[in-house]
């Protein structure tokens, strides 16, 4: 096993890698790049995800890289768009929408438009669908477009042609590749002479070990501890290689912490035959039985312990959620560390993590850190929606801003220059 001593090597390379990022003097030696939008765009940009990664994960001691990366760079407690899941998050931050602009609302949805099929992270077909991802432009589609060349490893959305174009260089999703493999891959990327201008990473285990034990948990720091070695890596790579790039290191959502009993049971609060449920979780998504609408209403709508829930087009306004037609007509939002199903909680699995609550939950916040060229040294920001994130990316690649939900009214403090004529809407 090679953790062991990757973790013995941290503090090293937290301080000597980091100089990398920052562009500054190092063996072997790395450019200096002067601190401009268009020299910066020419420093690759390289979008890390840390699936399920909170802030305050962070300073606890078993993150030294990413804790010395946000001392020489930015970093923010970062909102989640509602609902607070895996797939809608990261394409809201690779397009700068809210979940009702960008059409992946949900990990798993269905749409009026096309029948008969439930869009879910394991149904492959609808995974690599394009119709599913084409209501918006995520920020690969848009550099390729611009002659940038992009590679993605296992960003939703990637895995087809959206609108048409596809990174130059993707990875169909395999949980089973150790993230010490992703990493290698990114770095194989680096060292084609046809260099990406725009890469992705994404790491899960911290989601995973967040779910099974929840997010006080031994195991999960311990999963914590393992990225941050990874992402250590990552920094010496680009240090051995004479790489100054921009790195940004994100997470879709936080954690909270759950019981399997504390379990909101659909089936014995609503009219038998009255629903079809959609999803369940944080957050549960239904359609009426012909003919069982008023009955259903009845039940669904009155006040509940734990549990709200609104028809799709009262729900409230801060949720910016609703307008969508792959949104169910009846929505149900869990208190956090409340669950919402039809069955009796499961015996066979531990349960001890879940997302998908109000973005305002503190445990539902998500990990921002960047550091690089183009990034000024030791911001340290206010809280921000994860919609800017797209703003910083574009503005990190000397890329025209776009319409979206974001803007760079917070992050453009940590934008070396301030942005500059990157920052003019397009």
């Amino acid at each position: 096993m090679m953790l062991p001593k990757i973790v013995w090597s941290l503090s090293s390379l937290a301080v000597a890698a980091l100089l990398a990022l920052a562009g500054c003097a190092t063996s072997p030696p790395v450019a200096v790049v002067p601190a401009s939008v268009a020299v910066v765009s020419r420093a690759p940009v390289i979008l890390v995800s840390v699936d399920g990664m909170r802030p305050d994960y962070l300073g606890r001691g078993n993150t030294p890289v990413l804790d010395a990366l946000a001392a020489r760079g930015a970093s923010a407690s970062m909102r989640p768009s509602f609902p607070s899941l895996t797939f809608l998050n990261h394409y809201t931050i690779v397009t700068g929408l809210r979940p009702d602009r960008h059409g992946i609302v949900n990990n798993t949805m269905e749409d009026p438009a096309i029948r008969g099929v439930r869009f879910g992270m394991s149904n492959r077909d609808a995974v690599e669908d394009s119709r599913w991802w084409d209501q918006a432009e995520p920020i690969w589609v848009t550099a390729e477009k611009a002659g940038l060349a992009t590679a993605t490893m296992f960003w939703p959305g990637s895995e087809t042609a959206v609108r048409g174009v596809r990174p130059r260089q993707w990875m169909r999703f395999d949980g089973a590749m150790p993230e010490a493999k992703r990493v290698d891959q990114l770095l194989a990327w680096l060292d084609q002479p046809a260099r990406p201008a725009f890469l992705t990473l994404y790491f899960d285990s911290v989601d995973h070990d967040g779910h099974e034990f929840g997010p006080a948990a031994a195991e999960t720091a311990k999963a914590v501890a393992a990225v941050d070695a990874q992402i250590g890596r990552v920094i010496e790579g680009l240090r051995v290689r004479g790489i100054a790039a921009n790195l940004v290191v994100v997470a879709d959502h936080g954690m909270a912490a759950v019981t399997p009993e504390r379990t909101i049971r659909l089936d014995t609060l609503l009219p038998a035959g009255s629903f079809r449920l959609v999803t369940g979780g944080a957050v549960a998504g239904l359609h009426a039985v012909e003919g069982r609408a008023a009955a259903l209403e009845a039940a669904l709508l009155r006040p509940h312990p734990h549990m709200r829930c609104w028809r799709r087009e009262a729900i409230p306004a801060a949720l910016h959620y609703g307008r969508n037609p792959r949104v169910p007509p009846y929505v149900c939002a869990a208190e956090s560390g409340w669950m919402i199903g039809t069955e009796a909680p499961r015996t066979d699995r531990r349960l001890g993590g879940m997302h998908g609550y109000d973005p305002a939950d503190p445990a539902m916040a998500a990990m921002f850190v960047a550091a690089g060229p183009g990034i000024e040294s030791g911001v340290r920001l206010p809280a921000f929606d994860n919609v800017d994130v797209h703003p910083l990316l574009l503005g990190l690649l000397g890329l025209p801003q776009r319409d979206t939900d974001g803007s760079l009214e917070t992050l453009g403090a940590a934008l070396r220059g301030g942005g500059g004529a990157a920052n003019a809407p397009e």
